[in-house]
Formats: structure tokens, sequence, C-alpha cells
């Protein structure tokens, strides 16, 4: 057995010096990120570097395109359930050379990871060896990290708490306390909220901020969880339009924590985008809106993400306020629900499928399962029995909108 000396053993002071250090033993340039993949430290290279350890250290972070890439191939995962080097292979059409990485982990918990760009100079199995020492002594440093980051990202939370609620609202308070963070602000900014289907554990949380920062599509300098609810703070990451980069991110974060930590039935929403800090109380409550009718009407608007894309629907609680302080119900559900009900037929099912798809028979007759002609049948008994003008857009709107006010009511009933 041959027994290796470590010189990594003593104090770096940080990890600048740290990775100056692998680079010497090693003889390649040597990058460390953390857990989520930002650059913490890289040493100097030479003309034979590559496109993504240049991108890479101009950004402070890995490109989102070669961490979703390096997920695809199981590097990522491979690397978090090992404590050995691995050695990756090139892949040239993203300017990605042959690597050898390990993670640096605790207790099972990945910390971050070692980069080593090989060039022409493969790796010896003592040299691995070597860089699972240096990973050891990574560990101390990115630990010190991680204690300095939870004591700052606790007096986030809370400024963010503070908006949510609304119990910050002046101008010049959240200016001070932006500065007092060391946020820059920029805009515009909108709340975005992900529902869970459970309440979220310390395992998927980390998952979560995993996929929150390693993200490209939008800037999120704040966010919690609360219970089952991850809410966000967005701004634009670039000069693109912020609405478009939202739609992109809620639908790939809940389409990754699916397909790579098998977390199902995520619900996204977003509240209207404002211009200033003082709105984000009311882009969240927005955000819960979208989240409340998404969950009572999943059939109508469960693919819709943002407040402005509701229509109607954003209107029948007031709409149904009304109704109850008019005491008001519409006729012709009455009837139809009573004629349902003696005769053992379906025809107000019949007429919400039908409103449903605009009006469309062949739509609205595959849904329900039955023939068009059928379904014709069915539509004259209705306008027989109740005096419906199917030609009438003013009373089939009317009807559409008492239909969904109904489904309301009985949600509160149960």
């Amino acid at each position: 057995m041959t027994i290796i000396n470590d010189p990594f053993k003593g104090t770096f002071g940080n990890l600048e010096n740290l990775v100056d250090k692998i680079t010497e033993v090693l003889g390649c340039p040597v990058t460390i990120e953390d857990a989520n993949h930002r650059l913490l430290a890289y040493s100097l290279h030479d003309d034979r570097t590559d496109p993504v350890r240049i991108s890479t250290i101009i950004g402070r972070r890995v490109p989102e395109k070669v961490i979703n890439n390096l997920w695809k191939d199981g590097v990522i995962p491979r690397l978090n359930q090992s404590d050995e080097p691995l050695r990756i292979p090139s892949v040239s059409d993203m300017g990605f050379s042959e690597r050898v990485a390990i993670s640096i982990s605790q207790k099972g918990e990945v910390l971050g990871y070692i980069w080593v760009l090989e060039n022409d100079n493969w790796l010896s199995e003592e040299q691995l060896s070597l860089l699972k020492l240096a990973a050891q002594t990574a560990k101390n440093q990115l630990l010190q990290l991680q204690v300095r980051k939870k004591k700052k990202e606790e007096g986030y939370q809370e400024f963010f708490w503070q908006l949510l609620t609304g119990h910050i609202k002046s101008h010049n308070e959240i200016k001070r306390k932006l500065e007092q963070l060391s946020i820059i602000p920029s805009f515009p900014i909108a709340i975005l909220v992900f529902q869970f289907n459970e309440e979220i554990n310390p395992k998927n949380e980390k998952h979560i901020t995993y996929m929150i920062t390693t993200t490209q599509q939008v800037k999120i300098p704040l966010h919690v969880i609360d219970r089952n609810e991850l809410i966000l703070l967005v701004t634009p990451l670039t000069a693109k339009d912020l609405q478009e980069s939202i739609d992109k991110f809620i639908t790939n974060f809940i389409s990754h924590m699916e397909k790579r930590y098998k977390i199902q039935h995520i619900k996204g929403s977003c509240g209207n985008i404002y211009d200033n800090y003082e709105k984000v109380e009311a882009s969240y409550q927005e955000a819960l809106t979208v989240l409340r009718l998404k969950n009572k009407f999943p059939a109508e608007i469960g693919e819709i993400h943002n407040y402005h894309q509701l229509g109607i629907f954003r209107y029948l609680d007031v709409i149904l306020e009304k109704n109850r302080l008019d005491k008001y119900k519409n006729p012709v559900l009455i009837q139809l629900l009573e004629y349902d009900k003696v005769n053992k037929t379906q025809f107000l099912e019949t007429l919400e499928v039908f409103l449903n798809k605009d009006s469309n028979i062949h739509e609205a007759a595959k849904e329900l399962h039955v023939h068009a002609n059928t379904l014709n049948y069915r539509l004259k008994r209705i306008s027989e029995i109740c005096g419906v003008d199917f030609k009438n857009q003013n009373e089939k709107l009317t009807l559409y909108v008492d239909i969904k006010i109904n489904k309301l009511l009985k949600e509160e009933h149960l």
C-alpha cells in the first residue's frame, strides 16, 4: 500500500490559496464551486482552456445549459452520490473539455465541487488520491461559508416577509433595508408562488435552493418557504421581457423538479409585474389568488400561471358577493337542476361542458363521450325546458359565470 503525504495539511486562509495549491500539486487549472454551481475560487489558466471555464469565471457560475446537460448525462447525480473523483468526457458542441470532478461533502450533504481541467495532462491514480485529500481540506472552508450564508439568509427572509405582509411599505424604509442587506434593487419585479402537495421538508428545500440558484432565466434576490409553498421575488436577468422569462422559468422549474427529484404535481403562479417594491404585497396576493382559483377550477384554468390571464375568473368573488346581497340565483340553473333530479338526466353537466368548450359541438361531444347528434338533441331540450337562446352571447356568458359561481358556493359548503 502506497502512503501518500498530504500536501493540503495546514491552514490556507481562504479558498483562493487552496485552489492555487491544488493547481500546483496537480499541474492543471482548477475551480471550486458551491453546491449550487456558483464559482467560489479559480486558478489561472493558459491558452488551452475551454469556453465553459471562461463563461463560468466571467459569470461567476456554471452556465445553465451546461448544468442541464450534466444532469441529463447523469454526471451530477453520480457526483452527489460518491466521494470518489469522476472523469467526465468532453462535449464538443458545448465547448466542454474533458474534466475530473469530485464532490465536497459532509455526512452525505454536498457542500460543493472541485473541477480539474486536464487538457493533455491526465491525472494518475496517485493524483486522483491527492484530489480526494484536497476535497477534505476544502470541506472545512465550505462549512464556514455555509454558517455565514445561513445568518445572511435569515436577514433576507425576515425582510421579505415584511414586504409580503405589507408591514414595511414606505419607499425610504424599503430603500434603507435593501442597503443594509446589500441588495441592489432591479426592476420590474413580480412574486411567484409554487405550491407543493405536501409540506416542504429540509431535503426538498435543498433541491429548491439548487434550482433557484442555478437558473439563468430570472434573478431571484429573495425567497422564503411557507409550509408547502415556495415564494419568490423575481426580476429580469437580462433586458428580455420579464413575463416571457417568468413563463419559461415556471415551466422549467416544475419539469426539472419532477425529472430530477421525482417531486410531482407542483402548481405555479405569478402576480402582476410592478415597478417598485411597495407593490410586493399586491403581487403576492395576486399569485395566491391564481393558486386558489386553479385548485377550484383545474379543468378550466389549471394550465394558467399568471394573474392577468385569469379573465372572468378574477371577478367571480365580486359577482358572488353581489349575488348574495341581491339574494340572486340563476333561474335557468335552478330549473335544470330540478329537471335533472326528477328525470335522471345530466342536462346541467351537458350545458357546462358545452359552454366550457366555447360552444364547440364536436369538442363538447367528445368530452361527454356522446355522439354530436345526441348533444344537439340535449341542447334543443335545454332550450325548450328553460328558454335558453344559444345564439345569444350575453345569455351564454351569464350562464357560464353563474355555473362557476355555483362551484365556488359548493366549495364553501364542503
